[in-house]
């Protein structure tokens, strides 16, 4: 990436729409597009300040009109790249973005690499590391408090938490070199009981940090919950009945549903991605059994599993092997049907789950629906609820560094505990202090950089 020269890029969803906007930066952005600008005023750009729009029309090397468009200018260093930027309003849809875009490559601007505005943002100082990687989160939104927490992070939020954990660590590193350089004065230096507390203080901030990720994760990506069963028990009328809408076939007849279905509900304003799986048998049906064979991949990939037993038929051997395939995972057992006459053996399902962890239904007349959705939620959430304005939401990649981070202080604060010579907790509390470096982007590596940007659209 040659951050010298000028990128363009089409920064709007392909297709038909009022608005297309193509997006130019560097420091030849405005001379690019002075060129394949008319200003109906007859202003060039290069007289506009900045902050300023301007109406005019985009031509050809023919000086034939191509668009009706509104320009906007952004003059060095008060732009998101923090270099000359300019917009190029066109009429959306596909031609009219496309050829001005051509336009500014023939005039010397090269097509943007995917996230390329942001990194050079990030290059030239205007954000740190942390809020671009909130620039994606803001962008992949779905739900309100998604939203909330990467508008948050691209404040930086996690940039200000991060500094002061560094400057904490920094801190205990100065005394103990204070302690090596000042051995042969009589000056006081600061314990090694009083540095051991320090880092643990810290130790119990990052922590708080890693717990909260998980559940960050979930707020921001949701979590897939796998209903699963054999024929006939009542998965699909529970889907519909929990999606209050008639997505799923229900019949008497068992096996009716052949392939997955998908829907999304809120709960707490978090996605839950629910699946109906087909019914789980042996069977000799080809579609049924490929059915069973996708039902058994959606178990895999489930974070929560609800498996659904008949009240009104007794505990079989079909039921077993189910329970035996979803072993390990976090589940809720359903017995539904409780509106007809009960056969099923409690006892023999008390076996299987806990108490705490059935729930009996009736998916039909929607009884203990409320109960299961709580439950739901406790599971995902815990009895903890998040206040979104006191956490610091990271994420994986922050979380690996801040684990490795707290393994680097435990080893500081047993070296000093022992008595150890001071080089020997410097030595990880520098390296703890170097990699939290990684999260702002102080000490980050080009290829961490490359994969982090990589996940971007190529107009943004």
């Amino acid at each position: 990436m040659n951050n010298d020269d000028t990128i363009t890029a089409i920064g709007t969803k392909p297709g038909e729409a009022a608005i297309g906007i193509v997006k130019v930066s560097g420091n030849k952005s405005i001379d690019i597009v002075d060129k394949i600008f008319r200003s109906k005023s007859g202003k060039r750009l290069l007289d506009i300040k900045t902050y300023n729009m301007i109406y005019g029309h985009i031509v050809d090397k023919n000086n034939d009109i191509i668009d009706e468009v509104i320009v906007s200018v952004m003059r060095s260093p008060h732009s998101y790249t923090r270099e000359d930027v300019v917009e190029i309003n066109c009429h959306g849809g596909l031609i009219a973005t496309e050829k001005v875009l051509e336009l500014c490559v023939e005039n010397k601007a090269r097509i943007a690499e995917p996230g390329e505005f942001t990194k050079r943002a990030f290059l030239n100082g205007r954000i740190d590391l942390s809020q671009a990687e909130a620039v994606i989160d803001l962008v992949r939104s779905k739900t309100e408090q998604s939203l909330k927490i990467a508008a948050k992070n691209l404040q930086g939020n996690i940039k200000n938490e991060i500094n002061k954990i560094r400057k904490e660590i920094l801190d205990i590193i100065v005394q103990l070199e204070a302690s090596v350089d000042f051995i042969e004065e009589d000056l006081e230096v600061t314990p090694y009981h009083e540095l051991v507390e320090k880092t643990k203080i810290i130790e119990k901030e990052l922590e708080e940090m890693i717990k909260d990720e998980k559940r960050g994760e979930i707020i921001k990506n949701g979590i897939k919950v796998a209903i699963i069963g054999k024929p006939n028990v009542g998965k699909s009328s529970l889907l519909n009945i929990l999606s209050r809408k008639d997505k799923a076939i229900v019949t008497s007849i068992p096996g009716t549903t052949r392939d997955a279905v998908e829907e999304v509900l809120y709960v707490e304003g978090i996605p839950l991605i629910l699946v109906d799986t087909a019914g789980i048998r042996e069977t000799k049906n080809i579609i049924e059994k490929i059915g069973v064979e996708k039902s058994l991949r959606h178990i895999d990939e489930a974070e929560l599993v609800i498996a659904v037993l008949d009240g009104s038929r007794d505990f079989d051997d079909e039921d077993l092997q189910i329970i035996k395939k979803i072993k390990g995972k976090t589940i809720i057992c359903c017995i539904n049907k409780i509106d007809i006459e009960q056969n099923i053996e409690m006892k023999k399902v008390l076996d299987y789950f806990g108490e705490e962890k059935i729930v009996k239904i009736s998916a039909l007349k929607g009884t203990g629906i409320e109960k299961l959705e709580n439950m739901v939620k406790e599971l995902i959430l815990g009895d903890e609820e998040i206040n979104l304005e006191e956490k610091i939401i990271i994420n994986k990649r922050h979380k690996n560094i801040l684990k490795n981070v707290k393994k680097l202080l435990e080893n500081a604060g047993e070296a000093m505990v022992e008595n150890m010579s001071e080089e020997f907790p410097c030595f990880d509390l520098r390296e703890a202090y170097s990699l939290l470096g990684e999260i702002v982007g102080e000490t980050v590596t080009d290829d961490i950089l490359d994969r982090i940007f990589s996940q971007f659209c190529i107009g943004k």
